[in-house]
């Protein structure tokens, strides 16, 4: 678990987050975090919900048609 501390940055109120953190999740100054609802609370990732979805579905297909797409590769 890590704590963060809540500071106010002009009108609004941000978080700082540590190295370690940061690197873990492959982020930096200026990406994007996503704050999802998860079970008993919320979840904060780099990865868009819906895209990762998408993504899933089309990992799916790939390794259930393997043989469909190669054949289209060919073309």
């Amino acid at each position: 678990m890590v704590a963060l501390k809540l500071g106010r940055i002009g009108n609004s109120v941000g978080a700082v987050f540590p190295k370690e953190a940061l690197a873990r999740m492959n982020v930096d100054q200026g990406d994007v975090l996503y704050l999802t609802e998860a079970p008993g609370g919320y979840r904060l990732t780099p990865y868009e919900p819906q895209f990762e979805a998408q993504m899933e579905a089309a990992r799916r297909i790939m390794k259930t048609r393997r043989n469909a797409l190669r054949e289209l590769a060919k073309e």
